[in-house]
C-alpha cells in the first residue's frame, strides 16, 4: 500500500492540508483543473491509511457516471491487488442502491422500475385520460403541457417538496389583495398539486420511481426508519462530496442527514 508521503507528492501546501485533514468538517474550494479531483481521491486514501477504516466506510459521492468512475479508477490504482466493496456513486446510484434494498420498508414495489424523464412522459399521456387536468390540458392539443408538467414535478422534487407539501401551499399560498386573476392562478395551482397527487398514485401502482423520487424517497425512508438511518451513520465514518456547488436542496438535507453530528464530511467546490 502506498504510504502517506506518496499520497502527498507534487501537492502544494493547502492541498497537503486537505488531504491530511482528520475528523470534523472540510470545505476545499477550487476553481477547474485545479487537481479537486486528485486531492478527493488521495484524501480517500489517506482516510483508509490513517483513520483505520475499509472502502464501505467511505461515502464518496458525485454528479456524473463518469466522475464516479474515474474517482474509482483512480484509487484503485492506489490500492494493493483485491475485491473492495466500494460506496462512489453519483448521488442519484446511491440512492438507487439504498431502496433497492429498502424500498419495502416504505410501501415502495421492490423491484422498482426507474423511469427516464421520456418514460414518464409517456406514462402519462397512456394515463391521460385519469390526469385531473383543465387549463393545462387543451383542447385543441391535449398532450400539450404533459413534458413541462413532468419537469414541473421534477423540479418541486429537487427542492425536497412531496406531493402532500404542494397540496398544502396550493390551499394556503397568500396572492396580494386583489390581484388580478387570483382566483385563477390559485384554480392553476391547484391543478398542479392534484396532478402531482395523481401522478404519484400513477407511478406507485405500476412500480415505478423517477430520478426525483430516488431521493425524496430516500430522504423519507430515513425520516421514517430512524433505526436504518443510524444504521448507515455508523457505516459511513466518512463523506466525500464533489462538485458540492451543484447539490439542489433534497440532496443538501441528504448529506446532512447522513453525516449527523459527527460531520465527518468533506465537501468540494
Amino acid at each position: 500500500m502506498s504510504s502517506l508521503p506518496n499520497l502527498l507528492e507534487g501537492l502544494n501546501e493547502a492541498q497537503k492540508q486537505a488531504v491530511t485533514h482528520g475528523a470534523g468538517p472540510l470545505l476545499i474550494v477550487a476553481g477547474a483543473g485545479t487537481g479537486k479531483t486528485t486531492v478527493l481521491t488521495r484524501r480517500y486514501q489517506a482516510l483508509l491509511q490513517e483513520s483505520k477504516v475499509t472502502t464501505d466506510s467511505i461515502l464518496a459521492l458525485t454528479f456524473t457516471d463518469k466522475a464516479a468512475g474515474e474517482m474509482e479508477d483512480r484509487v484503485l490504482k492506489l490500492m494493493p491487488v483485491g475485491a473492495y466493496d466500494f460506496w462512489i456513486s453519483t448521488f442519484h446510484g446511491f440512492c438507487q442502491r439504498i431502496l433497492e434494498n429498502h424500498a419495502l420498508e416504505i410501501g415502495l414495489s421492490t423491484p422498482f422500475r426507474l423511469l427516464t424523464p421520456t418514460d414518464c412522459w409517456l406514462l402519462l399521456r397512456r394515463h391521460l385520460s385519469e390526469l385531473p387536468l383543465k387549463a393545462y390540458r387543451p383542447l385543441g392539443n391535449p398532450t400539450k403541457f404533459l413534458r413541462a408538467l413532468v419537469q414541473h414535478i421534477s423540479r418541486a422534487k429537487d427542492e425536497g417538496v412531496t406531493a402532500d407539501r404542494y397540496a398544502e401551499f396550493a390551499k394556503s399560498v397568500e396572492f396580494p389583495v386583489q390581484a388580478e386573476g387570483q382566483v385563477e392562478e390559485r384554480e392553476r395551482l391547484e391543478e398542479l398539486a392534484a396532478l402531482y397527487a395523481v401522478y404519484t398514485q400513477i407511478m406507485r401502482a405500476e412500480g415505478c420511481l423517477d430520478f426525483g423520487d430516488l431521493i425524496l424517497e430516500t430522504l423519507r425512508l430515513f425520516r421514517e426508519r430512524p433505526p436504518l438511518l443510524e444504521k448507515y451513520r455508523a457505516q459511513f465514518k466518512y463523506i466525500l462530496v464533489d462538485e458540492f456547488q451543484d447539490t439542489n436542496w433534497a440532496q443538501y438535507e441528504l448529506v446532512k442527514l447522513l453525516a449527523g453530528t459527527q460531520k465527518n464530511l468533506t465537501v468540494v467546490g
